[in-house]
C-alpha cells in the first residue's frame, strides 16, 4: 500500500512510519507534504530517499484549487492512503471524495472530547485526569470521522501542556503506524449496521 504523509511540522509521527512500518507488511511511503517550506518534515522525507513537495496556501488561489494540485500530484505517485500527521490545514470535500475513505489523522485527545486546534489546552483548563490520542477516518467535519484506534493516558497532576504533549506523542508513534499497518493489511473495515463503527480483525 503506497502512502502519503502530509505534515506542517517537526514530523515525528512521519519518523515513527518510517521506522516502524515502511517497507514492512505491504507498507511503502512514497510521498511527503508539507504547506510550509520550512518544515523539518521535508528534511525527514529527504533522509530517507522519499519524494517531498510543498504546497504553501498562499499559492494558490483558494484552497480547492490548492487541493486539486495536490491530489493530482498524490495520485501520480500511486497513493493509496492519505496520513495526516500534524497537518495544520483543512482539506477540502473534493480532497476528500476524491481519497474516500482512505485519509486518516493522528489527534492528541479522545475523541469525541476536544476536537480542533489546542486539544492539550482545551483538556488542561477543563481538568481532565485522562488525556489520550485517538486515530481516525477525516470526513468533512472537524475530528468527526469514525475511530479506528484510541489509546488512554493517566496523567493525575499534568504540569503543563509541553509535559502532556511529551507522553502522548509516545502514544502517538505507537498508535499510527498500527493504524497503517492494520489498514494496509485490511484488518479494518467498517461495520455495515453503522458505518461510524470501524472494526478490527487482528
Amino acid at each position: 500500500m503506497k502512502v502519503a504523509v502530509l505534515a506542517s511540522g517537526a514530523g515525528t509521527n512521519l519518523q515513527a512510519l518510517l521506522d516502524r512500518v515502511h517497507g514492512r507488511d505491504g507498507v511503502e511511503v512514497v510521498a511527503v507534504v508539507s504547506d510550509r517550506p520550512d518544515a523539518a518534515a521535508l528534511g525527514r522525507a529527504r533522509a530517507a530517499g522519499v519524494a517531498s513537495e510543498v504546497f504553501p496556501a498562499g499559492a494558490f488561489p483558494d484552497r480547492a484549487a490548492r487541493d486539486r494540485t495536490l491530489a493530482g500530484w498524490l495520485a501520480s505517485k500511486g497513493v493509496e492512503l492519505v496520513v495526516l500527521a500534524g497537518y495544520m490545514q483543512l482539506l477540502s470535500p473534493e480532497f476528500l471524495s476524491r481519497f474516500e475513505r482512505r485519509v486518516i489523522n493522528v489527534h492528541p485527545a479522545l475523541l469525541p472530547a476536544f476536537p480542533g486546534l489546542r486539544a492539550i489546552e482545551q483538556a488542561l483548563e477543563y481538568g481532565v485526569k485522562v488525556f489520550g490520542v485517538t486515530v481516525h477516518f477525516v470526513d468533512e467535519g472537524v475530528d468527526t470521522g469514525p475511530v479506528i484506534l484510541q489509546r488512554a493516558v493517566e496523567i493525575p497532576d499534568p504540569g503543563s501542556v509541553e509535559e502532556v504533549l511529551e507522553r502522548l506523542h509516545e502514544v502517538e508513534h505507537e498508535l499510527l503506524p498500527e493504524a497503517v499497518r492494520l489498514i494496509a493489511t485490511g484488518s479494518v473495515r467498517f461495520d455495515p449496521a453503522n458505518p461510524r463503527r470501524v472494526l478490527i480483525e487482528r
